[in-house]
């Protein structure tokens, strides 16, 4: 029986570009979505930009414009960019529209009439050279809890922990560099705690969550007293103001949300639908993606306003790690991101959703785009083992079509057909990865069966047609069989695999028969190979873009000053004196070099080692044992950037050979592994 589902990504902020963290989230929804209408289901997939906010408000004032004219043209930035990567929305919307303020104001009333909103006096930051009140992710600080520098107003990526802006020390606004002032300031709150029990019985229990967050909850929020929420921002502020409270307006989380619903009226009222079919039918599916950094938001505030204003809670709420690049956590705010645009300028989306579907679990991992993994993948999965077998088969029968019946293959095709079940199954769990990795498996069958069979050989004798047909008609199948389990992923190849074999792919259950008899187009090239130096121009760009951004920027003022010298900086010297003086010629007898670890894992049979496969680049990998076992996660170290001595003579060990030395620093036991900055690459010489 068909199934209804209402879809959502999270909102992206329409206060910059669309960068590849931001891909993670889109493509991962796009490929559940592409699946579910290849399965037969009714789905709709709705977003919107997220445009209120004092970001807005600034950047507007700054660059002479109003922030209506801002949001607009980010939001057809966004559409560009989401369109070059096949993202398919049934509507995008804004958050600063008529059925957003609406909905807003239908929730806000049923608040009241719940009265579960007050007003209090609390002090609140204010950045006193713009005169504007600060939201807490524009104020930067060291965290309260682990003392973490460098940290959000509202939550430190360190430790995890949430906190009011108020309690971060050595606090400065992000726009000014000022540090900000408290102020007395009149808010709203909504009162959780009288939903307490309900949300822990639906975070614990509903099913909606994955297990790690609702334990998450269950441990940093629902053991104890829910805190109000503070829902209001005083003018100056672009948003709604709020109907009932003159001079205040409804923060930006507040609307935020709310505008996956007004998206939906909106696209209702374009297709002559009722919302009420979409929100509170209880056969419809609503499914939400978003980012970890993002959780309590979506799975406690949220879900209250949702209850409150009679709407349907999300059947499941899918949440997914953040990207690094080579070892680095992306970070909008630091610059240090690949947009969107700058990846298309070079290579084809489709490599990067193949990429994103092959590390996607349904867990909360993070994900890394390593260079040389990247290429590697595209090169050896889609263009060496799935689009190679319709190069090697395809010529061969553009003039006779295949075969009238299906031959015997050994029963490959029919092992394949079975498969289509664990495929799916992976599909819906949003294991991505272990979808691919069967795909895969199936394709290296199919090009065992080319080898085999070798029909460039059979080509050669004009009375062995017939036979090659039959061959040609098996890997076709076998190709277009693998085009419709990754048509989720690869929409473009499923298209060109339908004008190839004249027979376009509508469903999921094309895999489950064999098609005859048909014409085969000429061939083209479908896929080509990635070379490294396109996927050096992407970062090259991205580095310009980047640096551009700094320049153009605000001037966030002074990062805090670390802390140099004092009274630990001497000890470390006294137990290890400096060594005697060496010559410059001593010192270029060493070859350091920057290292990417493509591989780290522990060594069983020793206590301090862990084995290490360094990539220099070009192909050139080295491996070698270092003693930071129990210092670091060997999982965690794969994707970052090292640096190795690699002219060090191999040194034989029981366990293997050891081909060079990794720099760390530490006394007393202590391990710290030194890192380059950003921007550094594999192979690069240290001078």
């Amino acid at each position: 029986m068909s199934r209804q589902l209402l879809v959502t990504s999270a909102l992206p902020y329409a206060n910059g570009p669309i960068h590849l963290g931001h891909l993670i989230e889109y493509i991962q929804t796009d490929i559940f979505v592409r699946f579910q209408r290849l399965r037969g289901n009714r789905c709709v997939y709705v977003c919107a930009d997220d445009t209120h906010g004092t970001a807005i408000m600034i950047r507007a004032q700054q660059e002479g414009r109003t922030p209506e004219q801002v949001i607009h043209d980010m939001s057809l930035s966004h559409q560009r960019d989401f369109d070059a990567f096949s993202v398919s929305f049934d509507h995008y919307g804004s958050t600063n529209s008529k059925a957003n303020y609406e909905v807003c104001c239908s929730i806000w009333a049923a608040l009241r009439a719940a009265e579960m909103i007050e007003t209090r006096e609390v002090a609140r930051l204010f950045d006193p050279k713009l005169q504007t009140f600060l939201a807490d992710r524009f104020v930067k600080g060291d965290c309260p809890r682990c003392g973490a520098k460098d940290q959000y107003g509202d939550n430190c990526e360190a430790c995890g922990s949430t906190y009011p802006a108020t309690e971060l020390n050595n606090p400065r606004s992000v726009y000014s560099g000022a540090t900000p002032e408290l102020k007395p300031s009149q808010q709203l709150f909504v009162k959780l705690t009288p939903l307490q029990q309900f949300l822990t019985d639906w975070t614990q229990k509903s099913g909606a969550l994955q297990s790690e967050v609702a334990n998450y909850l269950a441990g940093h929020f629902l053991d104890k007293p829910l805190q109000d929420w503070d829902v209001s921002r005083p003018n100056p502020y672009f948003g709604f103001q709020i109907p009932d409270a003159k001079g205040q307006y409804w923060y930006v989380w507040f609307d935020a949300p709310v505008g996956y619903i007004a998206a939906t009226a909106e696209w209702c009222q374009q297709h002559g639908e009722s919302l009420d079919n979409w929100w509170r039918n209880p056969a419809c599916e609503i499914v939400h993606f978003l980012g970890k950094d993002i959780t309590y938001f979506h799975t406690l505030f949220w879900p209250a306003m949702l209850h409150i204003g009679g709407f349907q809670l999300p059947r499941r709420v899918q949440i997914h790690g953040f990207l690094r690049v080579g070892g680095e956590k992306m970070s909008k705010s630091r610059g240090t991101f690949v947009t969107a645009a700058a990846y298309a300028k070079h290579l084809p989306p489709e490599f990067l959703r193949y990429y994103y579907a092959s590390k996607l679990s349904p867990k909360i991992d993070d994900l890394d785009l390593i260079a040389d993994e990247f290429i590697g993948k595209v090169n050896s999965d889609l263009v060496g083992r799935v689009v190679n077998l319709a190069s090697r088969a395809a010529r061969f029968v553009e003039q006779t079509g295949l075969s009238a019946t299906y031959p015997d293959d050994g029963g490959l095709f029919a092992r394949a057909a079975t498969a289509g079940t664990t495929i799916a199954e992976a599909y819906e769990a949003c294991d991505f990865r272990e979808a691919t990795r069967i795909c895969m498996t199936l394709a290296d069958a199919a090009n065992e069966y080319v080898e085999q069979r070798a029909p460039w050989t059979i080509k050669k004798d004009p009375a062995r047609a017939r036979e090659l047909q039959d061959v040609c008609t098996v890997v076709l199948n076998l190709f277009r069989q693998l085009a419709v389990y990754l048509a989720p992923v690869l929409p473009d190849l499923a298209h060109k695999a339908g004008v190839l074999l004249h027979a376009p792919i509508h469903h999921f259950d094309a895999a489950q028969a064999p098609i005859t008899g048909t014409k085969v187009a000429p061939f083209t090239h479908m896929m080509n190979r990635i070379e490294p130096k396109q996927v050096e121009a992407m970062f090259a760009d991205a580095a310009k873009e980047a640096a551009a951004a700094k320049v153009a920027m605000p001037s966030a003022g002074p990062e805090p000053a670390a802390a140099i010298g004092g009274t630990g900086s001497v000890e470390p010297l006294a137990k290890e004196p400096l060594a005697g003086e060496i010559t410059i010629d001593d010192f270029q007898k060493i070859d350091l070099r920057i290292a990417l670890v493509v591989a780290a894992e522990e060594v069983p049979e020793a206590k301090k080692l862990l084995r290490l496969t360094l990539s220099l680049g070009a192909g050139t990998t080295r491996n070698v044992f270092a003693g930071i076992k129990g210092a670091y996660d060997p999982k965690l170290l794969v994707g970052r950037l090292v640096v190795m001595v690699a002219n060090l003579a191999p040194r034989k060990m029981k366990f293997g050979m050891s081909e060079g030395m990794v720099i760390a620093a530490g006394t007393d036991g202590e391990v710290y592994l030194l890192s380059p900055d950003s921007g550094a690459k594999p192979g690069q010489r240290l001078h």
